[in-house]
């Protein structure tokens, strides 16, 4: 699979748990670190642990496995590494923290929000 299409189905997997403020950054020719940054954030530490969780079993069918999950126990920050792209998850108040986007301002941002008429309900 594709990267995009891989990212596609990210983001919708995301937004099927009510993901709020996503954000799709890339970050080729930026870093070696990754190729991809996919920003959310949820509403509670429950709702972090929730939607992490969700994209784990959401593309485990299609063999993507994170190589490495930190901070799922706590859901304040979880951080799934699948190599050719991260995805964060956070709680609001640390995401407002940290930055991400603002860190990575230089990185062409690829989706935000909603994508192709989906919307966050």
């Amino acid at each position: 699979m594709d990267a995009l299409r891989v990212l596609r189905c990210v983001t919708d997997a995301l937004l099927d748990r009510k993901a709020v403020d996503l954000l799709v950054l890339d970050l080729r020719g930026l870093t070696a670190a990754t190729d991809y940054f996919v920003i959310v954030s949820g509403t509670s530490d429950a709702h972090v642990r929730g939607m992490a969780e969700h994209l784990r079993d959401a593309l485990a069918p299609a063999g993507i496995s994170p190589h490495h999950v930190e901070g799922l126990a706590q859901g304040r920050w979880v951080l799934l590494d699948y190599v050719d792209f991260v995805v964060h998850v956070f709680h609001p108040e640390l995401r407002e923290f940290y930055q991400l986007e603002r860190l990575w301002a230089d990185a062409p941002v690829l989706a935000t929000g909603a994508l192709e008429g989906r919307s966050k309900q």
